[in-house]
């Protein structure tokens, strides 16, 4: 299956909510009047685009159709679709992943939003590009992380540097820095304990690891990857404003985008955040796990007759 197939796959439950509800303005109205803007706004809203990201599409749009002088509400769709595009950018922004140095990315996030499941479907995929790939199980809160990590790496052929359940995660990722030094690793991958945004000490500790990185390694880390949750909504934007007063979160991995109907979420990143959302989670398999593709995320919610 084609990657925009197995997108418009994994898009179903976001496309019917977002997709049903602007559709149905659409169709409801035969005047682009301020009511139908209304509509419209709340339908938005309701996909979870939010109530800040909405009012910015709807100006947007506004001023496209009132340039464009359009009163037909497939023309509008069409230019709602533009305005997203926009809002999105043109273009994908791949992980900060280079030749020739030790590439260290630090994966972060509240539990239960699947970071430690991305480190493997990361590492799987560098390993198939010919990396030597260390992973660094700093999640020493819970040892079915540990043991997840390493059925991944063995999966994967990578390293695994562990401590005792327990230990220090800043003693373990220093390890691993030190470890992927000294074997020649091309990319290091730090898993993370889930924790709470709102638990000062734990995020505190998240500032310690932080700072190690920042000390042992060459300009790293590459990558502050913060993992969130789709089917949260809005509350992913309160998760990525706190990480990123402790750890200068540089992108965004949005995993279970297949099952949620609150993928609008992705526009509301967008334009609070200013960060680039460079994965996303469409599936269990190890090849969901895609870089985001701005157009063709649009394009797939947008696409009509499937």
């Amino acid at each position: 299956m084609s990657f925009f197939n197995r997108l418009k796959e994994g898009l179903v439950k976001t496309k019917e909510n977002l997709m049903q509800k602007i559709d149905q303005v659409l169709s409801n109205f035969t005047r682009v009047d301020e009511e139908f803007f209304q509509e419209l706004e709340e339908a938005l809203i309701g996909a979870d685009v939010g109530v800040h990201t909405s009012e910015v599409l709807l100006e947007d749009l506004r001023q496209k159709v009132k340039q464009a002088r359009v009163e037909d509400g497939n023309q509008v769709r069409l230019l709602l679709q533009q305005s997203m595009s926009e809002l999105l950018g043109e273009d994908p922004a791949p992980l900060n992943i280079v030749p020739d140095r030790l590439n260290i990315v630090l994966v972060v996030g509240v539990n239960g939003v699947g970071k430690t499941t991305l480190v493997g479907k990361l590492a799987h995929r560098y390993r198939n590009q010919g990396m030597r790939v260390t992973i660094a199980a700093a999640d020493t809160f819970r040892a079915a992380a540990i043991d997840q990590l390493a059925v991944w790496a063995e999966r994967a052929g990578a390293e695994l540097i562990q401590h005792q359940d327990g230990a220090d995660p800043a003693a373990v990722v220093f390890d691993a820095i030190s470890a992927a030094k000294a074997r020649g690793s091309s990319l290091l991958l730090v898993d993370t304990a889930g924790r709470l945004h709102n638990k000062k000490h734990l995020m505190e500790e998240m500032g310690k690891i932080f700072r190690i990185i920042k000390r042992e390694g060459e300009d790293a880390p590459h990558e502050v990857l913060l993992v969130l949750d789709a089917t949260t909504g809005q509350n992913a934007i309160s998760q990525a404003q706190s990480f990123s007063d402790v750890c200068a979160v540089s992108a965004l991995a949005l995993t279970k985008l297949d099952g949620t109907a609150k993928g609008g979420i992705v526009l509301a990143i967008a334009e609070q955040l200013k960060l680039p959302v460079k994965l996303i989670g469409i599936g269990e398999k190890v090849d969901d796990l895609r870089d985001f593709i701005p157009q063709e995320f649009v394009a797939a919610l947008f696409e009509q007759g499937s």
